[in-house]
């Protein structure tokens, strides 16, 4: 059996909500191994003269711990 663990990010992009997503997801893959789902919580947006300049998100990623060891003796 798989144990997950969930973490809240928060990532932003000038392109658009799903590249943020993406970002958060790249960042992420550099130090979490085994990205299983991200789910997106929250949109926002940054305006600057009538222009849509930054989309942000808040996220939660999860991730498969990896177990070190003998999976049969885990408890």
């Amino acid at each position: 059996m798989a144990i997950l663990k969930v973490i809240e990010l928060l990532a932003s992009s000038t392109k658009s909500w799903e590249d943020a997503a993406q970002q958060a997801v790249n960042e992420a893959s550099q130090t979490l191994k085994h990205i299983r789902s991200i789910y997106i919580k929250d949109q926002s947006a940054v305006v600057n003269k009538n222009k849509i300049v930054e989309y942000r998100i808040t996220a939660q990623l999860s991730f498969e711990i990896e177990y070190k060891g003998n999976p049969k003796t885990k408890k």
